[in-house]
């Protein structure tokens, strides 16, 4: 694989556990390799503030929103093949998804990655004891 592709992560496709809880979390146990290559695929996409902006942009238009590639583009100082290159990263990271509708291209999130990210990101808070 080369440094600019990268792989779909797993999806579960487990209905009853949509936020891939069965992988555990940060604070739960050290991660396996392969969870941890899985991950640091997802964060290296968005490692970049302009995916970060454009998953942002994405998301904000929230569950079954979807958002024109001719909506993106003018939000950045970017050629719009550079715009659509890193579309395609974090559609390769698996946290969007893209259809093609005659000239334009529409992008959605994808919840469960999204979601699976949260819960690994969550750690149980600790209750301080009184002074």
């Amino acid at each position: 694989m080369s440094k600019q592709e990268l792989e779909v992560i797993g999806r579960s496709g487990d209905p009853a556990d949509p936020a891939g809880s069965c992988c555990g979390g940060l604070a739960s146990a050290p991660l396996a390799d392969e969870r941890a290559t899985e991950l640091a695929k997802v964060f290296k996409a968005l490692g970049d503030p302009v995916r970060l902006r454009l998953m942002s942009m994405i998301a904000a238009r929230g569950q079954g929103g979807e958002v024109c590639v001719c909506e993106l583009t003018p939000a950045f100082d970017l050629s719009q093949p550079t715009i659509s290159h890193h579309l395609k990263l974090l559609r390769q990271a698996g946290l969007i998804d893209c259809e093609r509708r005659g000239t334009w291209v529409y992008y959605w999130a994808l919840p469960d990655t999204l979601d699976r990210l949260a819960a690994f990101l969550t750690v149980p808070r600790t209750v301080a004891a009184p002074a």
